[in-house]
């Protein structure tokens, strides 16, 4: 595939935005039935250890929604079964094939499913940052080109208009979004579509995308020369996952959850090799179940949402940095999962994720 390489002509300033206050009506343009208004409680209070590693805001985060027979969307805070890692039961490393020929096991590991609760941040979007948790909720974006057949989009059929229309506008948005950054490199893509004979699903197991030697790998890969990876590599670089849903109306089923990367143990992440059909071999990351993980999803997503999820990042765990500056994990896990609320006839999920390497400052 032909790398999308793009540099940053100007940076724009970090904006912040308030809290939400303890109670708030949320207008209902954006839900699937404008008749629909809904209220959220939070209250932020510090995590129940006596000497904490990290500070995280608990959101004790309440939806009361007031539901109609057109209402299809589960909303609030629900437990519900995640797919966590289960190591080999012969002790050798773990291993995932992309793709198997038929005979060749897809894995060599299994799972252990344990319910967890997910607590729903619609009306508290702005809580979560990409420094602190790992990801970021965007909203009220434009409709994409590659929606639009009068500029010849494909609408997510087709890889090589995926790659013309819609690359530039996320390497645009992860420009405009991430202080500091400078350069972006696009890399692949995946679309995920709920129908039995969709290449590619929803993934129900706890994951992270990459690991530190993987995104090593994937700089010096996809750097325009040697020279330029090593450079690049001394500098500040991480993979973002930019992920949106592609249903027409707000999301039915298998949403996506995450846990908050400060929430989420080195101890509990296991490198797996991803061994790819065209021989390259990549490292991804299964989850170990902890109870101090806080869990996360945002119900109803629409397509001027995105969710940035981040992978890898080279300034986590850094202490020479002031404070301000501090990265807290720097890699999210995430999962879909299904949610027991959904209805039998709701709409299968449809999404697309874009990975991207991000350098800067």
């Amino acid at each position: 595939m032909e790398e999308n390489v793009y540099v940053k002509e100007d940076i724009n300033p970090f904006t912040s935005t308030t809290p939400s206050p303890l109670f708030e009506r949320h207008s209902t343009t954006a839900l699937s039935t404008p008749k629909q208004p809904y209220y959220t409680c939070s209250r932020h209070l510090p995590l129940p250890y006596p000497q904490p590693k990290f500070h995280l805001p608990i959101l004790y985060h309440h939806t009361m929604t007031i539901t109609t027979s057109e209402d299809r969307v589960p909303r609030g805070d629900v437990v519900a079964p995640l797919n966590f890692y289960e190591p080999p039961s012969d002790g050798s490393s773990p291993f995932n094939n992309i793709d198997p020929a038929p005979g060749v096991p897809e894995r060599n590991y299994s799972t252990q499913t344990l319910p967890v609760t997910i607590h729903d941040i619609r009306g508290l979007e702005s809580s979560f940052t990409l420094d602190n948790d790992a990801f970021q909720i965007l909203q009220g974006l434009p409709p994409s080109a590659e929606e639009d057949p009068a500029k010849n989009g494909s609408n997510f059929t087709s890889d090589a208009s995926i790659s013309q229309l819609y690359y530039p506008e996320v390497t645009r948005l992860l420009l405009d979004t991430i202080p500091g950054s400078n350069k972006v490199i696009i890399f692949d893509h995946t679309i995920r579509r709920t129908s039995p004979s969709a290449p590619r699903g929803p993934v129900q197991r706890v994951h992270i995308d990459q690991t530190a030697y993987s995104v090593a790998q994937r700089v010096r890969r996809h750097a325009p020369s040697p020279e330029e990876a090593e450079r690049l590599l001394q500098g500040r670089y991480r993979i973002v996952n930019v992920w949106r849903p592609l249903n027409k109306g707000p999301v039915e089923s298998y949403p996506l959850a995450f846990a908050s990367s400060q929430t989420v143990d080195d101890k509990d992440i296991v490198p797996v090799e991803h061994r790819y059909k065209n021989g390259y071999t990549g490292q991804t990351a299964a989850v170990l179940h902890d109870e101090g993980q806080k869990w996360y999803f945002l119900s109803g997503m629409t397509g001027d949402e995105r969710i940035l999820l981040e992978c890898f990042d080279s300034w986590a765990g850094r202490e020479d940095l002031e404070e301000g500056r501090k990265v807290k994990g720097g890699r999210v896990p995430h999962t879909a999962f299904e949610d027991p609320r959904q209805r039998a006839d709701a709409e299968g999920r449809e999404s697309i994720e874009v990975r991207a390497l991000v350098f800067g400052p």
